[in-house]
C-alpha cells in the first residue's frame, strides 16, 4: 500500500483529503506545519508528500528543498491557492512532480496522484537492458546521479550505451525505436541524466494514452475557464518540462491535427495555453519513443512527414532481449532481487532448466515480459531456487526453432498458445480466480499478437484504451 503523507494547516482541508485518499486505497498520514511533516518523514518512509504551498511555520519552496534533499526518492505535489501558480510552476522546475490548485476536486486529486506514481514507476522500476550512468573518467565531468539501470556486456548492449553517451551531451532530438518492454523510457532517461538538462526536469508522456480532446490540454496546459471542464488553470508538459527534457512515448498514436499543434511548437519553441493569448518561450529537448515504423505511417498519410524530420537528428535502437545473450540472466538475476526484496522472500537463484528456457525463449513482451515472469515465479516458488514448473506452460513447453533463432527478425511472430501461471500452482475451482485466469491469458495473448500496440489490442478486445490500462494495470503487465 502507497503511502501518502499530507502537510496541510488547515486542519479539515487536511481530514477531509485523508478519508478520501484512505477510501481509495492509501495508507495516509497528516500534518499540520512543515517541521511535524518532516518528522513523519523523519520515521515513516512515505512515497508521495501532498504540501500546502503556505503553511505557518515555512513554505513549498523550503519544504521542497528539505524533501529532496532528505528523501530525493519521496515525491511532491503542491497545495497552492490560484494567486501561487507562478510559484507553484518554479517549484516544479525545482523537483515537485506536478501542483493542484485550491479549492479541491477529487478526481483531480486522484488522477493527479495515479500520474505522480506511474511516472515514478517508469522511470524507477523498469530498467532499460545494458543501460547504465557510468563514473566520470576525469575531473571535468560532473558525478552523474545514482541510478538503477541494470549493465550488460553483450556487444548490443555495448553499442546501446556508446550511442547514449555520444549524443546525450548535445541538444539533439532523438527517436528511440525497438520493440514494446524494451526500456525505452528508460534509455530516454538514462540520456538526460547524462546530458547538461541532468538537474531540471524529466517529463514523461505517453501520447497513446491521450483522447483527442485531451491531448491538447495535456501538450500545452489551458487557462481556468478556457472551456467546459477547465475548473482550473492546468501547466502542460511542454512548460513543465521547460530547460530539461520532454519524452514522448507512442507518438505514433497521436492524431494529424495534434500533429500540426505539436509542429508549430516544436520548430518556434514557444507555447500557447488553450485560452491564453500569452507565449512562453521553451527551451525543452524532446526524446521520443516508437514500436512503430512511422516512415510508413507517412507513406500511409498517417504521420506527417515534417514532423517526423523535426524530430529524427539522432536514432537510438533498443536491442530486443533475445539480442542480448547471456545479459538475460542479469537481467532475470536482478528482477529476482527486486522481486525478493517487495515479497519478503530469499530465493537464491533459477535451476539450469530455467535459465535454459530463458535463453531459448523469444521474449515477445521483453524486459517487461521477463520482469514479470521473474516477479510471478518468485511469488511460486517454495524452495531457494526457481524451478521449471514456477514458469508459464508457455515459456517451458517453448521449442525454439530455426524462425525463433533469427535475432533481426522483426517482433510479429506466432506465439504459442499461453497457459495459466495456475497450471503450476495447485489446482483453484473458484469462478472467480478461473475467470481472472482466462481474462489474463486472453489480454496477454492478443498484446503479442500485435508486438503489444495497445491501441490494436483495444480495438480487438472491444475495450477502450483507458480499460485496457487499468486491466495490464491490474496483473502487472506493465503500462
Amino acid at each position: 500500500m502507497k503511502k501518502i503523507l499530507i502537510i496541510d494547516d488547515e486542519v479539515n482541508v487536511a481530514l477531509l483529503l485523508s478519508k478520501f485518499l484512505t477510501r481509495n486505497g492509501f495508507d495516509v498520514a497528516t500534518a499540520a506545519t512543515g517541521a511535524s511533516g518532516l518528522e513523519f518523514l523523519k520515521n515513516g518512509g512515505y512515497d508521495l508528500v501532498l504540501c500546502d504551498f503556505r503553511l505557518e511555520d515555512t513554505d513549498g519552496r523550503e519544504m521542497l528543498k528539505s524533501i529532496k534533499t532528505q528523501y530525493p526518492k519521496t515525491g511532491v505535489i503542491i497545495i497552492t491557492g490560484y494567486s501561487d501558480i507562478k510559484m507553484a510552476v518554479e517549484l516544479i522546475k525545482m523537483g515537485a512532480y506536478d501542483y493542484i490548485t485550491k479549492p479541491l476536486y477529487p478526481d483531480e486529486i486522484l488522477n493527479t496522484i495515479n500520474k505522480a506514481f506511474e511516472t515514478h514507476h517508469a522511470l524507477v522500476d523498469e530498467p532499460a537492458a545494458a543501460v547504465t550512468v557510468t563514473k566520470p573518467t576525469n575531473g571535468k565531468k560532473p558525478q552523474l546521479p545514482n541510478t538503477d539501470f541494470v549493465v550488460g556486456t553483450s556487444k548490443a548492449a555495448k553499442e546501446l550505451m556508446r550511442q547514449i553517451e555520444l549524443v546525450a551531451p548535445t541538444n539533439y532530438s532523438v527517436i528511440i525505436l525497438g520493440e514494446s518492454g524494451t526500456g525505452k523510457e528508460s534509455a530516454a532517461k538514462n540520456i538526460h541524466l547524462h546530458s547538461q538538462r541532468a538537474n531540471m526536469p524529466f517529463i514523461a508522456m505517453d501520447c497513446g494514452s491521450l483522447t483527442k480532446e485531451l491531448a491538447a490540454s495535456e501538450f500545452f496546459g489551458h487557462e481556468k475557464g478556457s472551456f467546459t471542464g477547465a475548473l482550473y488553470t492546468k501547466i502542460g508538459h511542454f512548460e513543465m518540462a521547460n530547460g530539461g527534457t520532454l519524452f514522448l512515448d507512442e507518438v505514433g498514436n497521436l492524431s494529424y491535427d495534434i500533429q500540426a499543434a505539436l509542429l508549430r511548437t516544436v520548430q518556434e519553441r514557444k507555447v500557447k495555453r488553450i485560452g491564453s493569448t500569452k507565449e512562453i518561450d521553451l527551451d525543452v529537448r524532446i526524446i521520443i519513443a516508437t514500436n512503430e515504423n512511422l516512415q510508413d505511417g507517412i507513406s500511409k498519410g498517417r504521420f506527417r512527414e515534417d514532423l517526423y524530420h523535426r524530430f529524427n537528428e539522432f536514432t537510438i535502437y533498443m536491442p530486443a532481449l533475445r539480442e542480448l545473450g547471456t545479459d538475460i540472466m542479469l537481467l532475470a538475476n536482478h528482477f529476482l532481487q527486486i522481486a525478493n526484496n517487495e515479497l519478503g522472500r530469499n530465493v537464491t537463484g533459477f535451476s539450469p532448466e530455467v535459465e535454459e528456457c530463458f535463453m531459448n525463449y523469444r521474449w515477445a513482451g521483453n524486459i517487461r515480459e521477463l520482469k514479470n515472469v521473474v516477479r510471478r515465479a518468485t511469488l511460486i516458488t517454495e524452495g531457494d531456487i526457481i524451478p521449471l514448473k514456477a514458469l508459464p506452460l508457455e515459456i517451458s513447453n517453448y521449442k525454439s526453432t530455426p524462425a525463433a533463432a533469427v535475432v533481426a527478425e522483426p517482433v510479429a511472430v506466432s506465439v504459442p498458445v499461453y497457459e495459466p501461471v495456475a497450471a503450476a500452482k495447485e489446482a483453484r475451482h473458484d469462478l472467480k480466480n478461473a475467470a481472472q485466469e482466462a481474462e489474463y491469458d486472453t489480454i496477454l495473448k492478443v498484446l503479442r499478437e500485435v508486438n503489444f500496440n495497445k491501441t490494436k489490442a483495444a480495438e480487438i478486445l472491444n475495450i477502450d484504451r483507458k480499460t485496457l490500462y487499468n486491466k495490464m494495470k491490474a496483473i502487472n503487465l506493465g503500462k
